[in-house]
């Protein structure tokens, strides 16, 4: 027992001292008050509090006679029995959380200023970022795009276990951030993952809504990062900006193979947006029969199109070429 340490009933919630004084009555029976608190390093009035506490908890008995001494229960009765009457109050605690939000969710609206909260400060935002990610329970929706705080995009590990838990996620990526090879190689591990990823050439209205709840918007969507967001709860507000994400997602491009961040694909877009025969477009880009035929099938994948006139057309119509 020596090896076990005193705050192994934090679990069931009882605290060091509660830990030290049972597992002393353990290796020690029929001990008193006064000698446990000398052996725990604990005034005698804290111990009485502990084994007043450990009784009810049904872990000590105290026994009769004077003075009072006391005897610890057999761990495993005494600690599943109470491991269990935790469990069962943690799920009675669960089904009135549930019951708590359904009534909230069916809560008359509040005032215009309860609909809105203004978030400042990189670890404020960051916070909010990771909180809106760990309670999502159905979807994620992003648009990723320039300026990031601290600089530059920074790894998303709460979407990762998110994407884990069966969260699905939906993200718009600003196109030219596709061009940093480090970028493209995390995005691509998102991908991997689990996320639904799409492109436009240039967007500028960066956003996260979790489960269409909450969303979490910058306070400008100017070219310099403020560190400052708002966090928009059930609102039209909010139904807007879901309409905004969902509108420029049908107008973003998928990021396929063909279309992960390469110059010379896009190149190969344009010149097929131009209308150009294939002898061509290879010899503009100096391809091979074999590559120009293994990248349009590629191309024509990731554009919907059957034709590859289709596929340019399809490229200047979103915005890639």
């Amino acid at each position: 027992m020596d090896d076990v340490d005193a705050g192994f009933l934090e679990p069931v919630g009882l605290g060091r001292a509660e830990g030290a004084v049972y597992l002393r009555l353990l290796h020690r029976p029929r001990t008193d008050a006064a000698h446990l608190a000398a052996d725990v390093g604990l005034t005698p009035a804290r111990v009485t509090r502990v084994l007043a506490n450990l009784g009810a908890a049904g872990l000590v008995t105290k026994l009769a006679g004077r003075p009072a001494r006391y005897v610890a229960a057999p761990p495993q009765v005494a600690l599943d029995a109470l491991a269990v009457r935790r469990a069962q109050e943690l799920d009675r605690l669960r089904t009135t959380t549930r019951r708590l939000a359904a009534e909230y969710e069916r809560a008359p609206g509040g005032e215009p200023g309860d609909l809105v909260e203004l978030i400042e400060g990189g670890p404020a935002v960051r916070h909010h970022i990771a909180q809106l990610q760990h309670g999502a329970r159905d979807e994620v929706l992003l648009i990723d795009c320039p300026p990031y705080l601290g600089g530059a995009p920074e790894h998303n590990a709460a979407q990762l276990q998110a994407l884990r838990r069966g969260v699905a996620y939906r993200t718009i990526y600003h196109l030219p951030v596709l061009d940093d090879p480090g970028r493209l190689a995390e995005i691509t591990e998102y991908v991997e993952a689990g996320e639904d990823a799409r492109a436009l050439p240039d967007v500028r209205m960066k956003m996260m809504i979790a489960d269409r709840r909450t969303a979490l918007i910058p306070l400008s969507f100017e070219a310099s990062e403020t560190g400052v967001r708002i966090l928009v709860h059930r609102s039209p507000l909010l139904d807007a900006l879901v309409a905004c994400f969902d509108l420029l997602w049908e107008k973003a491009a998928p990021i396929g193979t063909a279309l992960r961040g390469t110059h010379r694909d896009r190149e190969l877009l344009a010149l097929l947006a131009a209308g150009m025969k294939d002898a061509a477009v290879m010899r503009s880009l100096g391809l091979t029969q074999r590559t120009m035929t293994r990248r349009m099938a590629a191309l024509l994948d990731a554009l919907d199109a059957g034709t590859r006139f289709q596929a340019g057309m399809n490229a200047a119509r979103r915005g890639l070429v």
